[in-house]
């Protein structure tokens, strides 16, 4: 399988993929169809688009503050409670602060950069960021929301 092809590990989550993404912006529409397609897959999914949101923001982010060698990785478990989405780079340096934000620590709003961190804060239920063998993961999850009933078919 080409290494930019999604993957589905062996796992014993309900779903997992993994893909590699070019190191450049185009990444970000190709890591936002996966979450979508990803999620579509199953009835008990999490908000879609917050999903999306997010991992816009960490692989952004991926392309913008680390170098360019290599490729960075997505990686989206679908889990009974939700769903996990880990974007993998080759900077062993942390991201900026995922802790919950404290007093004078919102971004000032006269700036054009500087919200994606706030807005994963804000809208996951857990985030976070792991060393791993060949750099870091910065990950977040969202709880599962409960599929809509369709209408019932007429007789």
């Amino acid at each position: 399988m080409p290494p930019d092809s999604p993957t589905h590990p062996p796992s014993s989550s309900p779903g997992a993929w993994r893909i590699a993404l070019p190191h450049s912006t185009a990444a970000v529409p190709i890591a936002r169809a996966l979450v979508r397609t990803a999620l579509a897959d199953i009835d008990m999914s999490a908000d879609c688009d917050t999903a999306e949101l997010l991992t816009a923001e960490l692989v952004a982010n991926a392309v913008e503050h680390t170098g360019g060698a290599g490729p960075i990785e997505l990686v989206v478990e679908l889990m009974a409670t939700g769903c996990q989405v880990e974007v993998h780079d080759r900077d062993p340096e942390p991201p900026g602060d995922l802790s919950r934000p404290g007093p004078g620590s919102e971004p000032d709003p006269w700036q054009e950069h500087g919200r994606g961190l706030l807005l994963i804060r804000t809208l996951s239920s857990a985030c976070g960021h792991r060393a791993t063998e060949h750099g870091k993961a910065v990950w977040f999850t969202l709880p599962a929301i409960p599929a809509q009933p369709g209408p019932s078919p007429r007789s």
